[in-house]
């Protein structure tokens, strides 16, 4: 895996797993709309958090995403080939969704929603250096 490749990887999980929480979209769909949940400040959504990302060219892989109290997140990506890692910030919150940046340049927008059954879901859309985009789905773990 080259260089340049490992950064794509590491920033869509890094994106990814900061701005995806709970619930699957099979899983929201099958209970019913869903709806946002404001998130006043990022310890109400610190903890670990397990998905998919979804990465340029239809590719995807496995993500978890670590967030803590101040902000701070690791993010890790796994495929058939391996892992690739990465770190960045949550730097606002604003109107309940998160913006992230990651330390290879990574920018994304985050946001948590929830299905009438409680389940929890964090969507993420994000840009990568190169000016790809990426998607995540992520849930809470517990």
């Amino acid at each position: 895996m080259t260089l340049s490749s490992r950064r794509v990887v590491f920033s869509v999980l890094v994106v990814t797993v900061i701005v995806g929480f709970s619930v699957s979209l099979v899983g929201c769909a099958n209970l019913g709309p869903v709806t946002p949940v404001a998130v006043s400040d990022v310890k109400s959504i610190s903890g670990t958090w397990e998905g998919i990302v979804y990465l340029p060219g239809s590719e995807r892989a496995d993500v978890t995403l670590t967030i803590r109290d101040d902000g701070s997140y690791d993010v890790v990506s796994k495929k058939i080939l391996g892992a690739s890692r990465g770190k960045g910030r949550i730097v606002v919150i604003s109107d309940g969704r998160l913006v992230l940046e990651g330390e290879r340049g990574l920018r994304g927008v985050g946001k948590v929603l929830r299905n009438p059954a409680g389940d929890v879901l964090m969507k993420i859309e994000a840009t990568l250096s190169d000016n790809s985009n990426l998607s995540a789905d992520l849930w809470p773990t517990h």
